[in-house]
């Protein structure tokens, strides 16, 4: 195996940032620090070590400087347009992610449609092409909105996060809260007569954090964007991602995508092109 195959593997495992100088052969380590390592502190002589395993670690909750929400919400509402805002997150230091990430995935879709889809935050696909709902996902959502008459035309999609987190992990409260001005801006902009959430943190962010998405599903919720001055409605569902992990939340997909159909049909404007 080459050294750019083996870089590409460690990538697609998720790791991708570097947290030492060199690698640290843990096959050769008799036990003492080595330069650049922590160094490990014994166990009291008093108590057993399997006790010690069997301690839980303490869960530390990490909450966004409130300076930061106030910085990211500022540049996020100092955007009149589309353009200004993808220039005001690229230029955003704010947020970690964005100096992990390989790039910014901001939107696809049709910037003048009346229905906005956003998402959780880009996968491995996204990150690397830049836009939203591409790879199996986005291959299973293409086919879920054709099964009632909609494609990319018809609707503008983006995320939460417009990062990849690194390893492809959650992204933490701190990352969302920095975030949701920018999503809300977002919205603002396009003023979508319909909003769908995709996924359980575009719709705890959105809804203010309840219900869960199992009970929020199967309805409209009215939703307050700064910026607007009417409320979106808006249609939480599931991920495509979750649905290819949880193929039995389809059925439930699948109620969803018939509700929105219903909606669409009876207002048959929401579907048509805004003049701007």
């Amino acid at each position: 195996m080459d050294a750019l195959t083996a870089l590409r593997l460690q990538l697609e495992w998720g790791a991708d940032e570097a947290l030492a100088d060199a690698p640290l052969d843990r096959t050769a380590m008799d036990g003492t620090a080595m330069d650049g390592a922590l160094p490990v502190e014994s166990a009291p002589s008093q108590e057993p070590p399997l006790r010690q395993l069997s301690r839980p670690a303490p869960v530390v909750a990490i909450l966004p400087e409130p300076s930061l929400v106030a910085r990211a919400r500022a540049a996020a509402e100092a955007a009149p347009t589309l353009e200004a805002l993808v220039a005001a997150l690229a230029a955003f230091d704010g947020c970690a992610l964005a100096h992990t990430a390989s790039r910014l995935v901001f939107t696809d879709g049709n910037p003048t449609a009346a229905l906005m889809l956003v998402g959780d935050c880009p996968g491995d696909e996204e990150d690397r092409t830049g836009k939203p709902f591409v790879g199996p996902a986005g291959r299973l959502l293409d086919r879920m909105f054709a099964s009632i008459g909609l494609d990319r035309s018809h609707f503008l999609a983006t995320n939460l996060i417009p990062w990849r987190p690194p390893g492809g992990r959650p992204p933490t409260e701190a990352e969302i809260a920095i975030c949701l001005p920018f999503l809300q801006r977002h919205v603002a902009l396009v003023a979508p007569r319909r909003l769908v959430l995709l996924g359980s943190l575009a719709t705890r962010a959105m809804l203010g954090g309840t219900p869960p998405l199992s009970r929020a599903r199967g309805r409209w919720h009215e939703v307050a964007v700064p910026g607007l001055d009417r409320p979106v409605l808006a249609l939480p569902m599931a991920h495509p991602l979750g649905l290819l992990k949880a193929p039995r939340g389809k059925r439930d997909a699948w109620m969803d995508l018939l509700r929105l159909r219903q909606a669409l049909d009876s207002h048959a404007n929401v579907i048509e092109t805004r003049v701007v």
